[in-house]
């Protein structure tokens, strides 16, 4: 174990280091020697008159903002001596389901690219290069028949493999409670209870304030919001993440949510984001994946709620963006590479498949913005949603959550759903997967996706899984079998996501 202050010393050390290379420190760099022109530079204060304008033209801040981000986003101190696949993963038999589980998906990929005679990965001809270039801001509109194209897994295949985990090291049987044992998930990972919820949540209590709910026992909404509205307005002004972040745990306002996002996931939008953005797009132009096919069919759905074809651009360059790779060092997974065809074996020529997400189009138009924006959320924290780990926000962790928080608090209605087959998380787990995405209504989503940037944290996730639950309890405790039970939960679009999680919170008794 390392003491307080040599994790300190690490911490600063990574971050210099990763900011040394940056843009933003070039830029840094470039107004520190140019304001050495000014006359009120003095030679005899240098240092202190050099930081004094780096705080006042605003650099400072945008330091800060990048020391923020790296903070959240960098793998967390470790004994020098620590092997590489301990930062992944600490857990041993987490890093060998992971494997085992890539290895599976895989298979799939591959035997779907034999059995349809499609390349993984190929050059497009000059002549399809071109029509792809010319038809680019209609992508989406006019696509391939795209039947043939499955899935490479479903959500339950995945929950599968999760259920199966076991500590090799840890006898259940020392376990207190029998009531450990009523869940799928059979992992020893600490997951916190209502007691710790309610104080990592305190602003979510019924007394605070909050955008998404209707009405508010001390203020009135309008006022309230109006109010909020300004605070919002000031906090979008002084260009401070944290603030952002401390602000958006009680819920962005509609017209501030696109810039305070960008604000806590400091995503700028540099000169050298577009260029990234841009080169990106003319890999998804040069070069036809197999997955672009799969990325079309998610998109089919996807485009009732937002037709953008944005939407489709932003997806394809992520499955392109090897600069995503980044998040493999503190990810548990390893990324799977495909090479294009006939250049098997050689580097240059490999194509990495980064594992994808539901696209996050609802509020940035400008692309490269978009791009930018939702490559941090996937990095932050939707990742964590499909790689098998122990991280608290991973799904693992989130699923045991889930039951536990049921167990404990709604233990008769949990029983109920166990003895007629309709164990809740069989349920659950395909919304928590996607942390809701095309389960709740867009307004609510986004509220819902405030609070996980707000908290930095996917706990929310899994609370809001275990509040709709209780909220139908009465409904579910009827039900005499799986299917019943999941008709009571079929329909999860006109909930009002933040007056469930505080009353579950909040009001349940403990």
């Amino acid at each position: 174990m390392m003491d307080e202050s040599t994790e300190l010393s690490l911490t600063i050390a990574q971050i210099v280091q990763r900011l040394k290379g940056s843009h933003l420190h070039s830029q840094i760099e470039r107004q520190a020697k140019e304001c050495l022109h000014q006359p009120d530079i003095k030679l005899e204060s240098l240092k202190e008159d050099v930081r004094s304008f780096l705080k006042t033209s605003g650099w400072e801040r945008k330091l800060q903002n990048a020391v923020y981000r790296e903070l959240h986003v960098q793998l967390p101190p470790s004994h020098p001596a620590a092997p590489p696949e301990h930062l992944k993963e600490p857990l041993a038999y987490m890093r060998k389901a992971q494997a085992s589980w890539e290895k599976r998906v895989l298979k799939s990929l591959n035997s779907m690219s034999t059995e349809l005679g499609v390349p993984l990965a190929r050059m497009r001809p000059a002549v399809e290069q071109k029509e792809l270039t010319n038809k680019w801001n209609e992508m989406g509109t006019d696509e391939p028949d795209l039947s043939r194209f499955r899935p490479v897994y479903a959500p339950k295949d995945f929950l599968e493999v999760l259920i199966s985990l076991r500590n090799p090291n840890h006898d259940s049987s020392e376990d207190i409670s029998a009531r450990s044992h009523w869940g799928l998930i059979q992992v020893p990972l600490n997951v916190r209870d209502i007691p710790q919820l309610r104080q990592a949540y305190s602003e979510l209590n019924l007394t605070t304030g909050q955008l998404g709910i209707d009405d508010h026992a001390h203020v009135h909404p309008d006022l309230f919001e109006n109010d909020y509205v300004q605070i919002g307005k000031k906090v979008v002004a002084d260009q401070d993440s944290a603030a952002a972040q401390q602000y958006s745990r009680q819920g962005c306002p509609t017209g501030l949510r696109a810039e305070l996002w960008a604000l806590i996931l400091n995503s700028t939008n540099q000169p050298p984001d577009v260029m990234h953005y841009e080169q990106l797009k003319a890999g998804v132009i040069q070069h036809d994946l197999l997955v672009d096919n799969l990325i079309y069919k998610v998109l089919f759905i996807f485009s009732m709620f937002n037709p953008n074809p944005v939407c489709s651009q932003v997806l394809l360059c992520f499955s392109r963006d090897t600069a995503v790779l980044e998040h493999f060092k503190y990810n548990s997974a390893t990324p799977p590479k495909s090479y294009i065809q006939g250049k098997v074996g050689e580097e240059e020529c490999a194509v990495v498949y980064p594992p994808n997400v539901a696209p996050l189009c609802f509020l940035y138009n400008e692309p490269s913005k978009l791009y930018s924006v939702f490559r941090e959320m996937y990095i932050r924290y939707f990742f964590r949603l499909h790689s098998i780990s122990s991280s608290p926000s991973g799904i693992v962790s989130l699923c045991l959550q889930f039951e536990r928080l049921l167990q404990t608090h709604l233990p008769q209605l949990f029983y109920h759903l166990r003895q007629i087959g309709a164990q809740p998380l069989r349920i659950a787990f395909k919304w928590m997967v996607r942390a809701f995405s095309g389960y709740l209504s867009t307004d609510q989503l986004l509220l819902l996706w405030d609070r996980i940037l707000g908290y930095d944290s996917l706990e929310v996730v899994a609370v809001l899984a275990a509040a709709v639950f209780a909220f139908r309890a009465e409904n579910l405790m009827e039900v005499t079998s799986l299917a019943s039970a999941e008709a009571v939960l079929a329909d999860l679009s006109t909930l009002k996501v933040m007056p469930l999680i505080q009353i579950f919170l909040f009001a349940t008794a403990i």
